[in-house]
Parts: C-alpha cells; structure tokens; sequence
C-alpha cells in the first residue's frame, strides 16, 4: 500500500479541516450547553474560553478508525483548534497511532510531538485519554528524566501529564516512578494536579496496597486533604477514618512489604 493510500479516504488525504467538517456536522447545541458547564469555562476557571461542538467521547471514538491513518501534522493541526473535541479526536488518533507503531521512530515522532504541543491538551480529560500511553508508554523503557522536568513545569497540563502518564507504570507493577512524581507535587497549589496525584496514588494502592500505606505514613503531613482522599477512597470505612482524623498510627509500625520493611 502505498503512503498515499495510507494517509487517505476514498482516495482523499485525512486533513484537519476534513475532520473538522465531520464534527461540525456532528454539533449538538443542547449538549454543548452541558459540556460548557461541566468544563468550568467560565471567566477564571480552568477551561476559560474552550468552546464545543456538543459530541460525547463514545462518539468520538467511533471516528478514530475513519481518520486513523492521519498523517501527524494534520493531527497537529487539529490539536490547535478552539474546539475541545476536535482537540480531544486529534489525541484519541495520536494515541491509536502510536500503539500502532512497530519502530522507535515513529514512537519518538509523536511523543516529541505531544510534548510540543502540551500547551494544547489543555484540559483534564485530554491529558487522562492520551498521557499514559503515549507519554508513558514511551517513557518506560528510556530514561525518567522528562517526567521530572514535566513535574517542575509552570504549565499546570504538564504537571497533570507527568502525574497521570504514570499510570502505565501502575499498571506494569512499577510504582518508584508515581511515588517520585507523587512528592513532587504534593504541593502543588492546583486543585488538578491534587486530584490527579490522589487518583494516581489510589491506582497504585489497587496493585499494592503496603506500598501505597508506606507513602502516606512518609508523606501524609505534606498532603492535601484532596490528594489524601482520593488516595485512601478504597481503604475500609475505619481505616478512612482513622486517615481523615489523623490518628492513623505513623511512624510507629509501618505496613509491612514485600521487601520487609
């Protein structure tokens, strides 16, 4: 096949305007009205100014076949449109696209070009459909560094992109990265990145819950009451309790592992 025929449909080029055409025709007022609300963009709000075409997420899937031989710079393209679904279809085919790679080049290619343009996975959702995979999918055999630097940025979505690309280490049974990243943002002023870094947190506690009591008896006096309940949302009711309260027993008998201490 050749890379023309790839990169069309019906013998045309998938282009950023063509995609944008397809949702376009898709626009749905009244659920814009909902998702315009949902996003906090207002005046001040984290989804200032996004706009929207009104298409649920199992829409949007339901087009990633349709334009999933894209070529990268038009799925740029789309990613720098005021719309958030064009942005979010632009992501759900980056990330099919890269799971599809059978070579480190085309792997670098679009996680270079993610971070290029993190500026425009702006909101909660495009960083949760599209980090893991990409940014951690690629990551994991390479070195770490970058998430570190992602961490220490002053763009909030990099931070969320560091936190949330972890993810894909969760589910590989390696925890050294979340913990790492975790600290780093326990901080963070952000109530996004709170969240993202309790969720994150939780999902490692779902694989190895002694790891997940050791990082809290470590890091519990530095944490958000935000972070901290979205970490222990699984624990047993007293067990939450107890977490929530502060009489939780810290320092004093910590939760055994497998390594013994």
């Amino acid at each position: 096949m050749s890379r023309n025929s790839e990169n069309s449909i019906a013998g045309h080029t998938v282009t950023a305007a063509a995609m944008s055409r397809t949702l376009c025709c898709m626009a749905d007022t009244a659920t814009a009205k909902v998702l315009i609300r949902f996003f906090k963009t207002g005046p001040g709000e984290y989804g200032e100014g996004d706009r929207f075409h009104g298409i649920r997420v199992p829409q949007l899937r339901k087009l990633v076949p349709m334009f999933a031989s894209a070529p990268l710079n038009e799925l740029i393209d789309l990613l720098h449109s005021p719309f958030h679904e064009e942005r979010q279809l632009s992501l759900l085919v980056m990330t099919r696209q890269f799971e599809n790679q059978t070579g480190d080049a085309g792997c670098e290619e679009i996680y270079r070009a993610y971070r290029q343009n993190s500026a425009f996975i702006n909101n909660w959702d495009l960083v949760d459909l599209s980090a893991p995979r990409i940014v951690g999918g690629y990551l994991f055999t390479r070195s770490r560094a970058e998430l570190d630097l992602m961490a220490a940025s002053p763009l909030i979505w990099d931070r969320r992109i560091a936190i949330v690309a972890t993810h894909f280490f969760i589910k590989n049974d390696r925890f050294e990265e979340t913990q790492r990243i975790a600290k780093r943002l326990l901080a963070d002023s952000e109530d996004l990145i709170r969240k993202a870094t309790g969720w994150m947190l939780r999902e490692m506690g779902k694989r190895d819950m002694a790891t997940l009591e050791r990082f809290l008896c470590d890091n519990m006096d530095q944490m958000s009451r935000t972070t901290l309940r979205y970490a222990i949302e699984r624990f047993p009711e007293k067990r939450r309790r107890e977490y929530l309260k502060g009489t939780v027993s810290i320092g004093k008998k910590r939760p055994q592992g497998a390594d013994g201490r």
